[in-house]
Order: C-alpha cells, then structure tokens, then sequence
C-alpha cells in the first residue's frame, strides 16, 4: 500500500471501506488540508491498489503495513479515521498501536460480528450463485444502488468512477465477487467488541441516520464499549463522508483541536467541540448514547 498526503499540520490518516477508495475523503481533506496534513491510502484491490494474493479480511496484515508506512513518513503519531470495513481496521491498529493513535475517529462502524454485508453482495459472496449472477448483479450495484448512496453535498461522479475503476472489463463482475469474498464476519470481527472496552484515546463516532447497510445501533452499542466516546448521528446515509463532507470536516476539526486546547488550557477539553455539536443539535440531527458527549 501507499500513502499519499495533502497539506500541513497535525496528521490525520484516513482508511476506507468496501467497496471504495481513497477518493472517498477528496470532500473532507479539501477542507482540512489547510490546517492538517492528510494521508489517505488504497485497501489491496481497492482504488489503484493491485490485489494480492491475502484476503482484505486478514487484518493483521493490513495493519503492520499501516505501521510500516507510518514509519517511512517519519510520524511519531497521528490521528486515525475509518470508515466501514476501515474502521474494524482503525480500532484493530489502535488496540494493537495505542501509542501511536492520539485521536480515533470511527464513521459507520462495521464493527460487530453479526453484521450482515448488504443484500446484493450476500448474493456474490454464495458459492456457484456468486458465480452465475455476478454479471447482472455488477450494473445493479454501480448503476443503481451505489449512485443512490454515494449522493451528496458535492459532485460524486469523479468518486464512483474511481470506485467502479478496478471492477470494470469483461472480467470485472468476478473481481469484485471475489473481493467481497473477504471473510465470515463472525470470525473477523469476532474479538472487536472486546478491544472497544481496551481502548483509552478519545474517539468520535459518526453514523447516518438513513444508513440502510450498518444498523445506527453499532454506532449507539460502540459508543457505549469505549471510555472516551463522542457520537454524532447525522442526516446522511451509509457514505457519510460523501453524503455531508463538510460537516464530517467541520466535526474533525474541532475534535481533534480540542487535543490542543487541552494542553494549552487544562481542563478546557471540550470546550472547542461545543460549537459543532451544538449546531448538529439545532438542526435536530445529534444524537448520542448515554455514555457519549
């Protein structure tokens, strides 16, 4: 995997989900580059990064190579966000990286064994069925269903092209089922609910309020398991950072500033967060578990 980074400042590294890429944050980091230094990367076989012969559910691998990049950038620690499948894989390198991650920021957190991937991959991820239908269930999840969720504040298109790109050619529908292919939930995320307890830094959690693919609950349950836990439920769907870039960027900042007032002025912690959620609150779309904010 690579890094590519954007901006100065404070590190932030962003790690996406299935079935996207790094150009899932192009809306978030062109409004926090001016103050942060933003590093987005490609998940094996996602975006421009070729597949290799591991499975993405193996995510101690993907984790050790996060660490080795993070040594080759020279950064002592930085802050971390993941959204989807990213953010098993965010909690997996906090838990394993403690001191590395100042901050921890989880948005539609796959994080939970009994999750249940979205109903047109169920169909690829069956043996001989995934076979047969991979070609008329392809168009159904780029031309239908991934237009519909990735619509938001600004123009997608360049987004879904990237998503889409290494799916595309005559072999394309059975590169994907294989990607999706990625592993039994129960057994991949089977240990996660146990770290969340294990983690001390202080973490944000965004979730759609119409997310039709990871139930609000995961977010409401996660917020629950972590110490130090903040939770903004937001008008969006499951593509949060694409559905409302500007409020996932307005809320990043003033979280992770928040570290730094903490250190100018002890016990002012959360006084920078206090306008973003009071905003979120007004327009009636905060929400918060009762161990959160």
């Amino acid at each position: 995997m690579r890094l590519l980074s954007r901006g100065s400042g404070d590190p932030i590294l962003f790690i996406h989900g299935i079935p996207t890429s790094k150009k899932l944050w192009d809306g978030v980091v062109d409004r926090l580059f001016e103050r942060f230094t933003c590093y987005t990367l490609d998940l094996p076989g996602l975006g421009e990064e070729p597949a290799t012969n591991h499975r993405l559910g193996e995510l101690d691998r993907i984790v050790e190579e996060i660490e080795r990049l993070r040594i080759e950038r020279g950064c002592a620690s930085w802050n971390v966000v993941g959204h989807d499948a990213g953010s098993a894989i965010a909690v997996l390198y906090a838990h394993r990286f403690a001191q590395r991650v100042r901050r921890l920021v989880l948005i539609s957190p796959a994080l939970f064994p009994e999750i249940r991937p979205f109903y047109l991959f169920q169909f690829l991820r069956k043996p001989l069925v995934g076979e047969l239908m991979a070609p008329c269930i392809h168009p159904l999840i780029w031309r239908v269903a991934m237009r519909r969720a990735c619509q938001g504040e600004n123009d997608t298109r360049a987004a879904l092209t990237a998503f889409e790109s290494p799916f595309r050619g005559p072999l394309g529908p059975w590169r994907m089922m294989r990607l999706l292919r990625w592993g039994r939930p129960a057994e991949v995320l089977g240990e996660m609910p146990a770290r969340l307890p294990q983690l001390q830094m202080p973490t944000l959690i965004f979730h759609g309020a119409e997310d039709p693919a990871i139930p609000v609950s995961f977010a409401y349950r996660t917020a629950a398991l972590i110490a130090d836990a903040k939770l903004a439920i937001v008008k969006a769907g499951h593509f949060v950072p694409l559905n409302c870039p500007a409020t996932v960027a307005e809320g990043l900042e003033s979280f992770l500033t928040a570290e730094r007032a903490a250190v100018e002025e002890p016990g002012t912690c959360s006084a920078p967060l206090q306008p973003f959620f009071s905003a979120l609150s007004d327009s009636s779309t905060l929400g918060a578990s009762p161990a959160a904010i």
